[in-house]
C-alpha cells in the first residue's frame, strides 16, 4: 500500500464525500423506490435501482478524463434528468423530483461511516489540514456544517461551485490553487478509481483508492479508511 504514496507526508489530505465519507441513510435506492411509489410509479425496487445505476452512469460521461463545466443550475438539471429516465411511468415528474432533491438536501439523511468518523478525528489531532472534494452542489455545505466531525475540514471543494467535476483536471486545479499547496504534496483519498485516483494522479496529487466492496481493481485499495493512518505516520 506505501507504494501508492510518493511522499511520507502529504501537506493536506482531502477526501471524496459520499462513498468515502458518508453514506444516505436510508440508501439511495430505497428512498427513490418509496418517492416514486407515492407519486404513482409501479417499478419495483430492482428496477428502480437498475435504472438508477445506469442513469448516473450516463449522466457522468465524459472523453477521458475531460468534463463539461457545470454549475448549481447544471447539477439540477442533471439530477431532474436522471429522476425522470428512472420513473417514465410518472406523468409529472416535477413534483418527485422535488421530493427527492429536498430529501437529499436534509443531513438527517447522511449519515458518516465510523472509520471516517475516527480517522479524520484522528488527523485533526494531529494537525493535519483536512478537506472534502466532491462532485456534488451546495446542498453539501449543509450536511458538512451539520456534523461536528465533518467541520473539521479546513475546505469543501463542491464540483458545481468550482465549475467543472471530477476527474478534470480543472476542478483539482482549482482546489489546489485554493489550498496554496504545490499538487505533489495534496493527497485524495477516495472510492471512485476514475473521479478520484486516475483524475488526482493526472493533476499531480498524491491518491490513495479507497476499496470498501474489495473489488479485483487495478491495485490494491484500503479496506478501511483507519488503514490510513499508519501509511501517513511512515
Amino acid at each position: 500500500m506505501t507504494s501508492q504514496l510518493r511522499h511520507s507526508h502529504a501537506r493536506a489530505i482531502v477526501f471524496d464525500a459520499v462513498g468515502t465519507l458518508l453514506h444516505a441513510d436510508p440508501p439511495v435506492a430505497d428512498v427513490y423506490h418509496l418517492a416514486g411509489w407515492q407519486h404513482g410509479s409501479h417499478l419495483d425496487r430492482d428496477e428502480v435501482g437498475r435504472r438508477m445505476r445506469a442513469a448516473f452512469a450516463a449522466s457522468e460521461a465524459g472523453e477521458g478524463l475531460v468534463r463539461q463545466p457545470t454549475s448549481e443550475t447544471k447539477e439540477r438539471e442533471r439530477w431532474r434528468r436522471i429522476v425522470a429516465s428512472v420513473f417514465d411511468d410518472v406523468p409529472d415528474i416535477a413534483p418527485l423530483f422535488r421530493t427527492l432533491w429536498q430529501h437529499f438536501a436534509e443531513p438527517a439523511h447522511w449519515r458518516l461511516y465510523g472509520d471516517a468518523a475516527f480517522t479524520l478525528s484522528e488527523l485533526a489531532e494531529r494537525g493535519s489540514r483536512l478537506g472534502i472534494a466532491s462532485n456534488f452542489d451546495r446542498r453539501l455545505r449543509a450536511v458538512v456544517q451539520a456534523d461536528p466531525i465533518l467541520r473539521r475540514c479546513e475546505r469543501c471543494f463542491i464540483s458545481s461551485e468550482i465549475g467543472f467535476p471530477k476527474p478534470d483536471s480543472r476542478f483539482f486545479a482549482a482546489a489546489a490553487a485554493q489550498l496554496d499547496v504545490p499538487p505533489d504534496e495534496i493527497l485524495l483519498v477516495g472510492d471512485d478509481w476514475t473521479n478520484d485516483i486516475l483524475g488526482a494522479r493526472a493533476a499531480g496529487w498524491q491518491a490513495i483508492w479507497l476499496d470498501r466492496h474489495e473489488s479485483s481493481g487495478p491495485e490494491a485499495g484500503l479496506r478501511s479508511l483507519a488503514e490510513l493512518l499508519p501509511l501517513l505516520e511512515r
